[in-house]
């Protein structure tokens, strides 16, 4: 199928998504972070969505952090990899992720389409999984897919703003109930927790790499080698293996919490 840049339809639509309560259950409500959960038609596919207040931390720094490639080395440890591919439009790229999963399931990662909007007071950022030709499924990693993953930012004044975080994610492949369970409990509230306390840090780290760079605001800036949407087909589920961990219990996996950002 062909890919599509979304357009203002689809930002809209995201947003309504994000702010919504129809449908969704709040599955964790602790410390600041609240998940809902929707259940989908298939049972392999988790919609998750995710709200924090952060304060102290302007929209357009929040913005920055989740665009910061090179910072999110920095404070994303269940990152394994990543990387941008190319760009589309000035407002649309190409790019490459691979994250840790707890041991001994296997590693995942995506090649996704991301798009960005600011919007007056709300910034918003959205992807869904591409095929690209030069990027096939790796072997050491199962290749999921994002059928809609992304951020709402609202600004809430100078200086503090509300995340939202909404993921659609099949990861291709029969996972125990307790790993859907964790992802909801334990993994999706941390991994607000710490973009959170990243965009506190983040002002004072800018200042000392490359203050003045910031692509994703100044297209002008931005290096990456021009790709045609042609070149590019959604990645359907369906084509890629799908692996079953079903069995594993969680008393053979190794989690890794850690805590630093």
């Amino acid at each position: 199928m062909p890919v599509q840049v979304p357009d203002d339809s689809d930002f809209s639509s995201f947003k309504d998504q994000c702010l919504s309560a129809d449908g969704w259950s709040s599955c964790y409500s602790k410390g600041g972070v609240t998940v809902w959960c929707r259940e989908e038609e298939s049972r392999t596919v988790q919609k998750l969505k995710m709200r924090i207040v952060c304060k102290d931390v302007p929209a357009e720094t929040l913005y920055d952090v989740l665009h910061d490639t090179s910072y999110r080395r920095k404070w994303d440890t269940n990152m394994i990899d990543t990387y941008d591919i190319g760009r589309l439009t000035v407002n649309a790229d190409v790019g490459y992720y691979s994250w840790k999963c707890p041991s001994p399931l296997k590693n995942r990662d995506f090649v996704t389409m991301r798009s960005w909007l600011p919007l007056g007071n709300d910034f918003l950022i959205i992807n869904y999984s591409v095929k690209h030709p030069q990027h096939p499924p790796k072997k050491d990693y199962v290749r999921a897919v994002s059928l809609l993953t992304g951020y709402l930012i609202q600004s809430n004044g100078a200086n503090c703003s509300t995340l939202y975080y909404l993921t659609q994610v099949d990861p291709r492949g029969s996972l125990p109930k307790w790993v859907v369970n964790r992802v909801s409990q334990f993994v999706a509230p941390k991994a607000m927790r710490k973009i959170y306390k990243a965009s506190l840090k983040y002002p004072d780290w800018k200042k000392k790499h490359n203050p003045t760079l910031k692509p994703w605001m100044f297209p002008e800036q931005n290096t990456l080698p021009c790709i045609s949407a042609l070149e590019l087909t959604l990645q359907r589920a369906d084509s890629l293996e799908n692996i079953d961990e079903s069995g594993v219990s969680e008393e053979k996996t190794h989690h890794s919490d850690d805590e630093d950002t």
